[in-house]
C-alpha cells in the first residue's frame, strides 16, 4: 500500500467509497450519492484551498482509502483548527488503512501549521472512535440526536487532538 496525495485517476475510487458510506453507514450523514462530476469539483475545491486530499492505493493503483481535512468552522478565529474525514472502502476495513492515512494527515495538518484537528462521528461507530483514540485524540463532547438516517436519530461524538504545544497562535501561519 502506498499513500500520496489524489489525482484525477483515483476519482472514480473516491466516489465509489464516497457512495457506499452514504448507502450503507453512519459515517456520511448524506441520503443522496454523489457523481464523478462533485467529487471532481470537491477535489478542486480542496487543493485550491491548500487542503490535502490523500490516496491510499494498493500495487495496481485501486483506491483502499481516502483522507482530507478542511476549515472547521468559517469563521477567523478558528483559521488554526480543521476537521478531518477518513474513509477505507469496505472490504478493507481494519487493516490498519485508516490508521495510516490519519498519521500522514495529521503530520500534513502539522506542516501547514494547524494547532487543533478535530473529528466528528457517529457515536455508533465505535470503530472509529477507538481508532481516534489510540491516535491520540481525545472526546471532548456528546451532542445528541443532531442529526438522522436510516430513520434514526444520531448522535455526534466530538473527538480532537491538539498538534502542537504553542502557547499562542503563530499569525505566520493563518492559511492553510
Amino acid at each position: 500500500m502506498m499513500i500520496r496525495d489524489a489525482e484525477g485517476r483515483d476519482i472514480a475510487g473516491i466516489t465509489a467509497i464516497y457512495n457506499d458510506a452514504v448507502e450503507r453507514t453512519t459515517a456520511i450523514w448524506n441520503d443522496a450519492k454523489v457523481d464523478i462530476a462533485n467529487r471532481t469539483n470537491w477535489l478542486a475545491e480542496r487543493r485550491h484551498a491548500g487542503y490535502p486530499v490523500l490516496v491510499a492505493v494498493d500495487d495496481a493503483g485501486e483506491v483502499l482509502g481516502y483522507a482530507s481535512f478542511g476549515d472547521w468552522r468559517a469563521f477567523d478565529g478558528y483559521r488554526h483548527t480543521v476537521e478531518h474525514s477518513v474513509y477505507v472502502r469496505n472490504d478493507q476495513r481494519g487493516a490498519g488503512i485508516g490508521a495510516a492515512l490519519m498519521q500522514v494527515l495529521i503530520d500534513r495538518a502539522r506542516q501547514a501549521g494547524k494547532h487543533v484537528m478535530v473529528a466528528g462521528i457517529e457515536a455508533g461507530n465505535t470503530g472509529s472512535i477507538r481508532l481516534h483514540k489510540k491516535l491520540g485524540f481525545q472526546q471532548v463532547g456528546l451532542l445528541k440526536q443532531v442529526g438522522t438516517k436510516f430513520g434514526n436519530w444520531l448522535d455526534l461524538t466530538l473527538l480532537q487532538l491538539l498538534l502542537d504545544d504553542r502557547a499562542t497562535p503563530d499569525l505566520t501561519k493563518a492559511a492553510p
